[in-house]
């Protein structure tokens, strides 16, 4: 998955700003696609996603001159319990991948926007705006529909799904962790010592789970590391400071299209009406949550992608 609202750039957004924040989404799709194609466990496969982009991420921390020390024990706590939560959400999305639709994976997994707002409305202890009750409503309508049709196709899907919920969880609860650890980590910063910390984590949960952690080929494992944490995370770090939240949440629908376009494409996997049309009420709901209020995330990273 943001602490406040994002400042604009005070100049307008140029066509490389929109190419960027179009790229840095497309990238962020392909990932699930280099989850499936990695012959280690699925969240070895993350493992190795954090594992292989720090050395970039530090290079682009000190090229941005954001330091990597001098900071208090508060805010290396903080910074740690945060990473530790990432290690859980791409754990719990990585399963997820493996038995459920890329379109599905993809569109539950950028629900911490969703969790944001409604948490947002818990912590103000007001009730929520016309807006936010009709992204609730969108989100519950569509996000059953998706589990139904999960359902009905197969329980190991429907399990999936509900993996790939449960990382929105902490994808949220992260970003929320670092409110404050944000003020003095600059965004490349932040995402160093996150992947430093919940690294050895998924290490440890995918030798748990029995997982083979040392792949075969190791491509795939290159290209989610790029992919995700380096070129669709960089791009969208450098965009999405010029875009409000609404053209930003239009962008994220990207997303899922290009999942579902890898899902046929690479796997075979179809997509009815019925799931279009509850694909379309969750990310008319991502939108509206978006609209909202501008989530965390957006000043910190964007969601699992």
């Amino acid at each position: 998955m943001t602490t406040a609202a994002v400042s604009l750039d005070p100049q307008k957004p140029r066509a490389v700003h929109f190419a960027a924040l179009m790229l840095g989404n497309v990238a962020l799709a392909l990932g699930p696609w280099s989850v499936r194609l990695a012959d280690s466990g699925p969240v070895s496969a993350g493992f190795w996603r954090l594992a292989l982009a720090v050395p970039l991420l530090v290079l682009l921390a000190w090229r941005s001159g954001q330091p990597l020390t001098g900071f208090s024990p508060k805010a290396w706590l903080a910074v740690a319990a945060a990473g530790a939560l990432f290690a859980f959400d791409l754990a719990s999305w990585h399963i997820g991948i493996e038995t459920t639709r890329l379109g599905n994976a993809t569109l539950f997994g950028n629900s911490g926007s969703l969790i944001l707002m409604v948490w947002g409305v818990i912590a103000a202890r007001r009730l929520p705006r016309a807006l936010e009750v009709a992204a609730m409503a969108a989100a519950l309508a569509g996000a059953a529909i998706l589990l139904g049709r999960s359902m009905e196709v197969d329980a190991t899907s429907l399990v999936g799904d509900l993996f790939c919920i449960l990382a929105g969880f902490f994808y949220a609860f992260y970003i929320l962790l670092l409110q404050d650890a944000r003020g003095r980590f600059g965004g490349w910063a932040l995402l160093v010592h996150a992947s430093i910390a919940g690294a050895p984590v998924l290490l440890a949960i995918a030798l748990l789970r029995g997982e083979p952690v040392w792949p075969h080929h190791w491509w795939p494992l290159l290209a989610l590391a790029l992919g995700s944490q380096v070129i669709g995370q960089g791009l969208l770090v450098y965009a999405l400071k010029h875009f409000p939240p609404l053209v930003i949440g239009l962008a994220l629908l990207t997303q899922p299209a290009v999942s579902v376009l890898a899902g046929w494409f690479a796997f075979g996997e179809t997509v009815g009406w019925l799931d279009g049309a509850g694909m379309a009420l969750v990310a008319l709901a991502l939108v509206m949550a978006r609209k909202a209020d501008a989530p965390l995330e957006d000043a910190v990273a964007p969601d699992d992608g």
